[in-house]
Parts: C-alpha cells; structure tokens; sequence
C-alpha cells in the first residue's frame, strides 16, 4: 500500500484518495517534507494541517478540509525512517512515517518483540495507533499501549514530548491526528518469540462457548459470512507451541484464506508452523498488497460480556448483511487506558465488517448493523465507516471532556481539527 495519490497528466487535475478510492480529500496536494525542520516550517506556517498515514481509512478522518493556501494535508513517507532500539530498556524510538512491517523486522532483528500486530502489517505505525487499530487476544491491548512516549509538532512547529504517567498522556496516543503530527513514537517491546498458527473449518453459532474459544490461544479470530449461522473458519495464533487442542472445529488440511474463494498466496504461514511472531500475528504476509483496495470496512467494539448476544443480534441480520458482505471478523481486546481507545476501560469484542465497494448498498446496511448493537454500546473503529450519532458517541468515552480540554492546551487555534473531530468530540474539540 502506498500513500494514495492519484495524478494525471498536465491538464489534469490531481486527486488525493484513501487506499480504498472511496475518499477524496478536500486537498489536491500532499504535502512531502523531506526533513523535520522542513515539517516545522509547513505546520507553522499553515492555518490547517492533518496528516495521511498510509492511507487506510475509510471516512474523513485525516481531511483537512479546504484546498487554500494555507491548508496542508501531510505525508511523512519522504522523511528518512527512523528506528532506534535499545536493547537493555527495551524499547524502539520509532519515526511517525514508518510502517509496522518495517519496525517489525527491524526490531525482530534485535532479538525482540512486540506483543501483537494488526492483521494488517502495511499499515503506519502512528496512523495505527492514533484511531485506536488492534490485534487479536484476550489479554492482548490495542497497538496503543506499547507507547511510552509521543513527540508531536504542534501548531507553532515547536516539539512537545509527553510520557507515559503524565498529566495527558492518555490522550495523546489514539488522538486522531488532532493534537500535533507525530514526529516519534516510543513503544516498549518484549523478547522474541515464535509463534505457530491453526487454521479450523466449521464452527456452528449454537452452543458456542465463546469464552472457551477466545481462550484458546494468545490470538483468536474468526470469520464468517454470515450466509449461516456458524463461523467459517477460526485463526488461533499459538506461542511456540506447534500443537493446539480445538475440540470445537476441524482442522484445515492446506492454507486459507480469511475470504472464501480467496487463494491462500498472501496469507501468513499456517498448519502450525512455527515461525518468528512478526511472521505470524498479522494475517497477510508484508511483502504482498492482499487486496487492491476494492473494500469497504466497518468496526465496533462493545463490552466482551455482549459478544454472544451480539453474535445472535448479528445472526438476526444476516439476510440484509451478507449480500454486501465480503467477510467479517470477530476479535476480542484487553481493556486500555487510552481515553478515546475504543476498548478503553472494558474488555472487548470487536466486529469487523470488510464490505462490498458499494457505499450505496453498504451504508443502509451499517445503519441496520448499529441498530442492532446499540443496547450493547458499541464504539466504532475511528477510521472505519460508520452512522453513529455524534452525542452518543461521545458519551461512551468518559473521557472525552478530557481529551477536548488537553486538545485546547496544545492546539488552542484548533490548527490539527477538522470537521470529523469536532462533530463527534463537540465544539471545544
């Protein structure tokens, strides 16, 4: 995946798109600064500034609305990457601009780790974490909570460190985009490990013990179609263990692919083979694309309690749901600290909707969804589609006053909001 900027000729006018091509930002230029100080002089000289990672959202999160002069929307893929290790603290500094595969390899090369992955390994590391992105796990966090430390441009190009245990700190990391550019995360990391990944074919929704089957491994997912009420397949991620017992399903006798029908090329190694943990947590192999982009994705996150009534509520919709569904995931999450993580303060199931390119078709259908899962109090992925009403939202984070006020302290002109973070945090965002 790269930065998603479509350019014609001459005569032409730029676009700049999401990965997906179903936004087009309000900017026709992405900014490249090749240095920092470069970055400095761009933010401090514009009245608006957002940043695009690697260009995987799907709603207006990183727009920067408008394409005057002094609107710049940013990409950090042109400033040399930086990643710096520490053996003994355990620990890697790592530059805004890099993408999980990269720090990945690097840091595995050091003989460390880091506790989990998304699915996805081309995503950037700070894009990642500022929408709240996560694996897979019962004990396993949101990517945010390895962050130690966040350095930020803020809006008069000035750099602002904040640490873990400080006052604001917990707003900072899933900060979507609106408190400064982040030039440098530091994460903490973990000594190596391996791990081994099980592929199963069948799993019926009656009589699923779904806490017996999200137990059953350091990392848990499983897809269904919902053409029937049953899981097509379940992913368990083992630690070091090449063996894995699963009385519930059967094991696939050749590699899969999460989307049916879908060949397996792309796909992190199964059949329990063991290999090293950044080969295995994600489920698509970095050095492929596994899909051109041709998907929409949706995402809620609601209490881990609710995952089976959730499941059998979904169940309910699968008639309207699955003509316009690709696959869906089911995830769980270990409660954060981070005040607008979607899994902040509450063990987690997450639903993940990977859909038809078709937002006509799809956006009724994601209303029904959140219809459906309203009572359970859901909160959706941040980059992801989505129809919930802006007070609503905001009422599930208890800390959103929080992160309004600590965005007024360090960009009190507002220079990094735009119109998504002030609709679904209020005003003072």
């Amino acid at each position: 995946m790269t930065d998603a900027l479509a350019a014609g000729g001459d005569d032409t006018v730029r676009a700049v798109k999401n990965w997906a091509g179903n936004i087009t930002f309000s900017a026709r230029e992405l900014h490249r600064p090749t240095s920092p100080s470069a970055l400095r002089a761009l933010v401090a000289g514009s009245r608006r500034v957002r940043v695009l990672g690697s260009g995987h959202s799907f709603n207006r999160i990183a727009d920067v609305d408008g394409d005057g002069p002094d609107t710049a929307l940013v990409s950090l893929s042109a400033l040399a990457p930086s990643i710096d290790v520490d053996i003994a603290a355990r620990t890697v500094r790592v530059s805004g601009g890099v993408r999980y595969a990269e720090l990945a390899r690097h840091i595995a090369s050091s003989g460390l780790a880091l506790p989990n992955m998304a699915s996805l390994p081309h995503i950037s590391v700070a894009g990642s974490v500022a929408t709240g992105t996560h694996g897979s796990g019962n004990g396993n966090q949101s990517l945010a909570e390895t962050v130690r430390a966040v350095e930020l441009v803020t809006a008069d190009g000035e750099t602002v460190v904040l640490n873990r245990g400080e006052d604001g700190f917990d707003g900072s990391v899933v900060s979507l985009g609106a408190l400064g550019v982040v030039l440098a995360l530091t994460l903490g990391l973990e000594p190596h490990f391996e791990v081994s990944q099980h592929v199963f074919g069948e799993l019926p929704l009656e009589g699923l013990d779904f806490e017996a089957v999200t137990s059953a491994a350091y990392s848990v997912s499983l897809f269904t179609d919902w053409r029937g009420p049953r899981f097509n397949q379940v992913w368990l991620k083992r630690r070091g263990e090449a063996t894995v017992d699963f009385p519930w399903a059967k094991a696939a006798s050749e590699p899969r692919h999460p989307v049916p029908g879908m060949p397996a090329a792309h796909c992190t190694e199964q059949l329990g083979v063991p290999g090293p943990w950044h080969e295995r947590l994600p489920h698509f192999r970095a050095e492929f694309t596994p899909s051109s982009g041709a998907e929409l994705q949706s995402e809620y996150l609601l209490p881990r309690e609710h995952a089976l009534a959730a499941l059998h509520a979904l169940d309910r919709l699968r008639q309207e749901v699955a003509p316009v569904l690709q696959v869906c995931e089911v995830r769980t999450v270990a409660a954060d600290t981070q005040w607008l993580s979607p899994a902040h303060g509450r063990d987690t199931v997450a639903f993940h909707f990977t859909w038809v390119p078709d937002a006509a078709a799809v956006l009724p259908v994601v209303a029904r969804v959140e219809e459906s899962l309203a009572r359970f109090a859901p909160r959706p992925h941040w980059g992801k589609v989505f129809a919930a009403d802006p007070a609503v939202l905001g009422d599930r984070y208890p800390h959103a006053a929080d992160f309004a006020a600590l965005a007024g302290r360090l960009d009190p002109a507002g220079k990094f909001r735009n119109s998504f973070v002030r609709r679904f945090l209020g005003p003072r965002a």
